[in-house]
């Protein structure tokens, strides 16, 4: 766990973080730290499968090989069971592989 006040830049990637209401409760949470939206989403994402294939092959320098970067479930996977009803198994942002 860290404090907050040691978070030195605050990048928004994605598409929530578009949303107004999202960006000023980030920036209140913050203590008005100016929030970086520069960051083109396609890049961040051809960026981060670059790094997690530089840690899987394990080539890249020793800061890559020191990171955490861990995959989720966008969505929820689950069955369709009686009635039409879905019964979530995974549910979303579930680090995987999962049990």
């Amino acid at each position: 766990k860290m404090d907050k006040s040691t978070v030195h830049d605050v990048v928004l990637v994605g598409g929530s973080t578009r949303i107004p209401k999202v960006q000023q409760l980030l920036q209140d949470f913050f203590n008005g730290k100016e929030l970086c939206k520069s960051i083109n989403p396609d890049e961040a994402v051809a960026y981060g499968a670059a790094v997690q294939a530089a840690i899987l092959s394990g080539e890249g320098n020793e800061k890559v090989q020191d990171l955490l970067l861990l995959d989720v479930t966008p969505l929820s996977l689950g069955l369709e069971t009686a009635g039409g009803v879905m019964t979530v198994l995974i549910p979303r942002n579930t680090t995987i592989p999962t049990k």
